[in-house]
């Protein structure tokens, strides 16, 4: 996986966020501030500008300019949280010109890992880290067991959906949501929603390149 593979990657996400936005901001009326569409929209609209008037040089240095952009650029938690994941990830990837999928892996949960740091959230707090964590454990599973890209982006996609399910049965303990109480059943999370987006644009961008 080359720059080129993790710059579709972004543009992708750019792509699948603005045919969404509507649906994401209305999973946000219902527990938040019905912004969060909007924002991750002129997020990643700005992302993708970025990346196309200095194009950079590595797979690392896509995420570490879409962290960036969206930290300067996105309002509320969501800008933190995504500029962070995609920080981190670009961190751990480094000036690499090729990844592989034990790096990918290892950049996953480093975003993973970045996004608990700052949100000090867990799994079953019903947020987006209940569809990052187990889509990070069932990608790093499977690349461990040698499973072919496919297979692997598979197992990512799938948990990633069903954790972003999952949510809808949750009670919210973190944010705004968590105002609502027992009110905040019974409504997917945005940011779960959102993410299992963002990571089905990986599994199509890793599995369109040649």
């Amino acid at each position: 996986m080359d720059t080129d593979v993790f710059r579709a990657w972004i543009t992708d996400i750019a792509t699948v966020i603005r045919e969404q936005r509507d649906h994401l901001t209305q999973l946000d009326a219902a527990i938040g501030d019905a912004d969060h569409g909007a924002n991750l929209d002129r997020g990643f609209t700005a992302v993708a500008a970025a990346l196309e008037a200095d194009p950079p040089a590595s797979p690392g240095a896509v995420l570490t300019l879409t962290g960036r952009t969206l930290i300067s650029k996105v309002g509320g938690a969501s800008g933190p949280l995504y500029g962070t994941a995609f920080r981190r990830a670009g961190k751990s990837l480094g000036d690499t010109s090729d990844v592989d999928l034990t790096a990918l892996a290892a950049a996953l949960e480093a975003a993973l890992g970045g996004i608990q740091q700052l949100g000090a959230a867990k799994e079953g707090d019903k947020t987006m880290v209940d569809v990052l964590a187990p889509a990070t454990s069932a990608f790093s599973k499977a690349v461990a067991e040698g499973q072919s890209a496919a297979d692997a982006l598979g197992a990512l996609v799938a948990a990633a959906q069903a954790g972003a399910e999952a949510t809808v049965s949750m009670q919210a303990l973190k944010g705004r949501a968590s105002y609502l109480g027992p009110r905040s059943v019974g409504h997917e999370d945005p940011g779960a929603a959102s993410s299992a987006l963002i990571l089905a644009a990986l599994r199509d961008a890793v599995l369109a390149s040649p």
